[in-house]
């Protein structure tokens, strides 16, 4: 059974956020009665999984949790903040417990029994002891529905399910215990003794099940062992049959499954007896058990990441061979081998193609890190005697899977930092005349090419002179007449901390700092926005993906460029007439707009480029809302581009977002606008 632990585990844990979930965004006054059985639902499941596999600590504790919650559901108990905060201790509590089984952690065990203890107060009876040895519970235990009912279950399992050594005699004596059984095993025949394969399974079973659990608890038992699409279990006959009757199942013909004429009666007289059967010499030649389902479009597997990553390095050396053959290919007169070119054509379509698909494997939403605050919020304002609410916003912006995982501890620091030096004591705010409570907002959007992700509050706002004091304490430059942008970026230095004393939760002025070596090692940049008393916003911009992107390459002397082109406007010639100087600054104007002209030969030292706007050429771009010029000697050619970190093979170069290999075997660096614009201004 341990093949199966993983997928247990990976169910569990989303189990566990779904409760956590639930129980943070609950509405105590007017629960949602949907919301009350879905966080049932949740813990029965892990439950029942815990359960099945000899867990029998998880299985004791989430059997506490469960008879709560179906006490609230049925309207026994009123659901309280109190209640809520023990229910999220004990989501802890079984996440705990879980990587102990999972990973080898440490359970502390006085901690599950206080969560225990705690549950046991707000239920009726005695204790429930959840850390001591428990017996193990080998399949769930639902509760009771009341009255017996007459199920008819048909299990039609793959053709390798012999391979995961699936103990089917544990199951059906577990179906046993919670009612009346006939088991019936349908054999298909194989064409011959030669091609008969023992490990391939030809069975399939057929349960008659009289019993007082609901239809969704006898699907519980199957829960690790059978897909949806290999399981049926419906309602038959109320009444047990009786000799020469008929059992009407309410499926359809066709899907009902194998079902011999005499079976029903000998169904029923089995039930009568409390035993089960088998017929595999009575089974008509070529009866099959196997049921064909459409069910699979909304399937899904678990891949892991290694095989993703090596499937989206695969698709970048093949775009860049898809690039060398197309350079290759305009060497040939295009009426000569007019095949050649219509394959080449098909060929990059094709690629371009495949590469959209391979890289929405690796498009997550960010909803998926975003999900991880609510808690953190809630937990860390209770601990800091503060009220604060945490807005979401955009969280179905999708994003690199790479990206996501390591924006984990960025977004992390800042949100506790927003909390902590940001939302002042309901005391403090209604002084200032806000309310008592305050906002954390935490928001993802899509511009351009990049993801700009913002955390926000509606606090005390970053202190100047408090920041430039701390600053001269530690012997960093600082001056009077330094603009807020710049004193703003103080924070960043390492061990900068504004904190009176060091706590749990800050002043050791490591957090800033872990923000923008993350954000740097993705590519990123970091702003911060504040005005004493109004609240700060913190400003993370990233780039979309790190793999391919679709981009311009443009010569500038005897160097190529590649432009991403979700970065261009438009690109022109300009006469003498549109070239005016401004203070010592070159402007163009484009349609009674003016522009700075930015040569990308000047801020990186290349010679032999071209030095007249009206000789060259004029590209508009983007550079996160401000629009730039850009000149450039020539306009080569568009492609997908495969992005090569030059970090991790030479050193960061100021102004680009790494390198890719061109179609002729040549380096070409991928320019970051936002950042080529911020240098140029800096020198």
């Amino acid at each position: 059974m341990t093949q199966f632990f993983q997928v247990f585990f990976q169910e569990c844990a989303e189990h566990l956020a779904e409760m956590e979930r639930i129980f943070l965004s609950i509405d105590l006054q007017n629960p949602d009665a949907e919301e009350l059985d879905a966080v049932f639902r949740a813990a029965h499941s892990i439950k029942g999984g815990a359960g099945t596999f000899g867990f029998s600590d998880m299985t004791v504790m989430t059997h506490a949790v469960e008879t709560l919650l179906d006490n609230v559901r049925h309207g026994k108990l009123v659901l309280t903040r109190e209640m809520v905060e023990v229910f999220l201790e004990a989501g802890d509590a079984i996440e705990m417990q879980l990587a102990g089984h999972r990973d080898g952690a440490d359970v502390a065990l006085a901690k599950v029994e206080e969560v225990c203890g705690k549950l046991s107060a707000i239920g009726e009876g005695g204790a429930i002891r959840c850390a001591g040895t428990a017996p193990v519970v080998s399949m769930p235990e639902p509760a009771q529905t009341g009255a017996a009912t007459f199920y008819r279950i048909v299990f039609t399992p793959q053709a390798n399910f012999f391979s995961r050594a699936v103990p089917m005699n544990l199951l059906f004596e577990e179906l046993a215990g919670i009612g009346e059984t006939t088991t019936i095993a349908h054999v298909a025949a194989s064409d011959s003794f030669k091609k008969y394969d023992p490990e391939r399974c030809l069975t399939s079973w057929e349960v008659w099940l009289v019993t007082e659990r609901s239809l969704e608890d006898i699907r519980d038992f199957f829960m690790f062992f059978a897909d949806d699409e290999e399981l049926i279990v419906e309602v038959a006959a109320t009444d047990i049959p009786a000799e020469g009757s008929t059992v009407t199942a309410n499926a359809e013909p066709e899907t009902a499954g194998p079902l011999l004429p005499d079976r029903p009666v000998a169904a029923a007289e089995g039930l009568r007896k409390g035993r089960r059967f088998s017929d595999r010499d009575e089974l008509p030649q070529g009866t099959s058990g196997r049921k064909h389902s459409d069910a699979h479009d909304a399937s899904s597997i678990r891949v892991g990441v290694s095989k993703v990553d090596q499937l989206i390095n695969q698709m970048g050396e093949l775009v860049i061979t898809q690039a060398m053959l197309a350079q290759t290919a305009q060497r040939f007169d295009p009426v000569m081998n007019e095949d050649l070119h219509r394959g080449m054509a098909l060929l990059e379509r094709n690629t371009r193609d495949l590469q959209e698909s391979v890289m929405s494997i690796r498009m997550m939403p960010l909803s998926f890190i975003f999900s991880r605050f609510p808690r953190l919020v809630h937990d860390l304002a209770a601990k800091l005697g503060k009220q604060a609410e945490l807005k979401l916003m955009g969280e179905a912006t999708e994003l690199d899977k790479g990206l996501i995982e390591k924006l984990a501890d960025p977004l992390t620091h800042l949100v506790r930092n927003s909390l902590d030096h940001g939302i002042e004591t309901p005391v403090e705010r209604m002084a200032a005349g806000k309310l008592p409570g305050g906002t954390v907002t935490l928001s993802a959007a899509q511009t351009g090419g990049r993801i700009v992700i913002e955390v926000s509050d509606d606090g005390a706002g970053l202190n100047r002179k408090k920041i430039l004091k701390k600053a001269a304490d530690k012997g960093l430059p600082v001056a009077e007449e330094m603009s807020d942008d710049e004193v703003w970026q103080l924070v960043f230095a390492p061990g900068f901390s504004t904190a009176e004393e060091v706590t749990d939760v800050s002043g050791r002025g490591v957090g800033m700092d872990v923000v923008m070596k993350n954000v740097q090692s993705m590519g990123g940049r970091v702003a911060i926005l504040s005005g004493e008393g109004a609240g700060s916003r913190v400003v993370i911009s990233l780039p979309l993906t790190l793999a391919i992107l679709d981009g311009l390459s443009v010569r500038v002397g005897e160097e190529v460029f590649i432009v991403p082109l979700n970065s261009i406007l438009e690109s022109l010639q300009l006469g003498p007439e549109s070239v005016n100087q401004v203070g010592g600054n070159t402007t163009v104007r484009v349609r009674d707009a003016y522009l700075p002209l930015l040569k990308v030969a000047d801020v990186y030292g290349i010679a032999k480029a071209k030095e007249r706007p009206e000789e060259a050429i004029v590209v508009i771009v983007d550079a996160e809302g401000e629009h730039v010029a850009l000149l450039v000697d020539e306009l080569l050619n568009q492609h997908q581009v495969v992005i090569k970190s030059l970090e991790a093979n030479y050193r960061r170069v100021h102004g680009t977002a790494g390198a890719t290999i061109l179609g002729d075997g040549r380096v070409a660096l991928i320019l970051d606008v936002a950042d080529l614009v911020h240098l140029w201004r800096k020198s």
